[in-house]
Order: C-alpha cells, then sequence, then structure tokens
C-alpha cells in the first residue's frame, strides 16, 4: 500500500497558460464510507484503483488492467463519471496539478498538491490563486464530485 499526502483546493483564478494537459476520464464503481473504487483511462493507460482514509493523508492502491476491463467496468457506473483534463504546473519546489473538469462539471477547476509527509504538506503556502482549501471536505472529492456535482 502507498499512502499520499495530499492538499485540494478549489481555484479562484486559473493562472496563465497551463500548457498541455491529459485527458482523465473516471468512474466510481463503489464507494463505502471513506472508501473509494475507480476505473481511470488516463491518456490509454487503464487503472484500477482503490483510495482510503478521509483528510490530509490517505492509502492509494493502483493496478494497470486492459483496455476489455476497463470498458466493462466503466458500464457499471454510468451515473458516477468525471472527465477532467490535468494540468502540471510548478509551484516553487512543488508539482500542483490542475484539474479543469469537463461534462456536468464544466466550469469547475480544482488544485492538488502532493507532499513527501505531512510536515511538508503542514509547510506550503498556497499562491492566492488556489482559492479555498478542501482538504478534507468529502463533499469535494471526486467520488462525491462524480456522483453529486460540486456542493452548493
Amino acid at each position: 500500500m502507498a499512502d499520499e499526502v495530499e492538499r485540494k483546493f478549489r481555484v479562484a483564478e486559473v493562472p496563465g497558460s497551463l500548457g498541455e494537459g491529459t485527458r482523465l476520464r473516471q468512474a466510481y464503481l463503489a464507494v463505502d464510507g471513506p472508501v473509494e473504487v475507480r476505473v481511470r483511462d488516463q491518456a490509454g493507460t487503464h487503472l484500477l484503483g482503490v483510495k482510503g482514509g478521509k483528510g490530509i493523508q490517505r492509502t492509494e492502491v493502483e493496478a494497470e488492467i486492459g483496455p476489455t476491463e476497463f470498458d466493462e467496468l466503466w458500464a457499471l457506473a454510468p451515473d458516477r463519471r468525471i472527465d477532467k483534463t490535468r494540468y502540471r504546473v510548478s509551484v516553487d519546489d512543488h508539482v500542483a496539478e490542475v484539474d479543469v473538469y469537463a461534462g456536468p462539471l464544466e466550469g469547475l477547476v480544482m488544485v492538488e498538491v502532493e507532499f513527501a509527509d505531512r510536515s511538508a504538506a503542514a509547510a506550503f503556502v498556497p499562491p492566492p490563486w488556489f482559492g479555498e482549501e478542501v482538504t478534507g471536505d468529502s463533499r469535494w472529492s471526486n467520488a462525491a464530485l462524480a456522483a453529486d456535482g460540486p456542493p452548493s
């Protein structure tokens, strides 16, 4: 298992040019409290992933699957899908992943930064364009966005 330490924000203002992005499609097969099971198509790479936990540090395990398995699993979650383009932007000594959503979530822009540990995450000072921090607010998880849309 691999733990990830991550902070998440609602982007207040998209910075200048984001450069070239990568399209991601995700479908959430099951959500049981703090555990999510999803499939992801990331530029032709297909992954089955499980995330567990809540807040700044969560467990994430991913395994590559074939396109046939992806298509079969994708079909199981027609109402819990996300389509977005991910851009990688340098922020100080970190890489911020800016997600620009499409489809029913069009107009929503989020940014996440992963850290080596909790102390690095605590020391990070986000630039103003990051906007409101939503780390640990389950309403802003991708699984919740896929099922319910953004909170009002």
